[in-house]
């Protein structure tokens, strides 16, 4: 495992519109320094997301490390864990939070996830060209939907979304979750909008 390299003091562009290129994130805060981190800040940056190395924005989180140690295996467990919706669907939903909450980076992440995952990039381009309005196949449409609603206007959100999600194909757990992808989504874009922003790879 290992700690990111400090790009800090070379200029790079901002992105500010959805992409699927592979981007960096530039912290507005300082990060944790891994060399002189304190015991619990080990603790918790020694489980990451995906179980790669220790992204910037890790470290930015270690500065609370009881809050990390909790988020990291329900993040991991929400999008990697067996059973249930598949991983291309709880990818969808993150991509549906993160495109109505505008979160570039996160975005960005997931819609390669997904065309990795779901070999369909047709998808990815129609929601980028017309957002939370993407003309989608019915599957891919209802769960995109769900997303949408479920970030918009969670007050909105009841039984006849779950009514179509279930005609849509899915189960119960299936159903859970989506709306676990989503709301963690939620979380994760605000996160991440306010500690720091997306920028192109040097």
């Amino acid at each position: 495992m290992s700690a990111p390299t400090d790009t800090t003091d070379t200029p790079r562009e901002t992105v500010h519109d959805f992409t699927t290129e592979a981007l960096d994130w530039k912290p507005y805060v300082g990060m944790v320094d891994y060399e002189s981190a304190t015991p619990s800040q080990r603790a918790a940056l020694s489980m990451t997301p995906s179980n790669k190395g220790i992204s910037p924005y890790v470290l930015v989180l270690a500065h609370e490390p009881e809050a990390l140690r909790e988020r990291t295996p329900l993040f991991n467990d929400i999008m990697y864990s067996e059973g249930g919706l598949s991983r291309g669907g709880r990818e969808l939903g993150a991509l549906g939070a993160s495109v109505v909450n505008r979160c570039v980076y996160c975005a960005a992440v997931h819609a390669a996830r997904y065309i990795q995952l779901e070999k369909k990039p047709e998808v990815v381009e129609e929601i980028y060209a017309r957002e939370t309005k993407a003309d989608l196949p019915a599957f891919e449409q209802a769960l995109f939907d769900f997303a949408v609603d479920l970030t918009s206007d969670p007050s909105e959100v009841g039984g006849y979304h779950l009514y179509h999600l279930r005609n849509s194909g899915l189960s119960d757990l299936e159903i859970l979750d989506l709306i676990h992808s989503v709301a963690i989504f939620g979380w994760a874009n605000r996160l991440m909008h306010t500690l720091g922003e997306p920028q192109r790879k040097a």
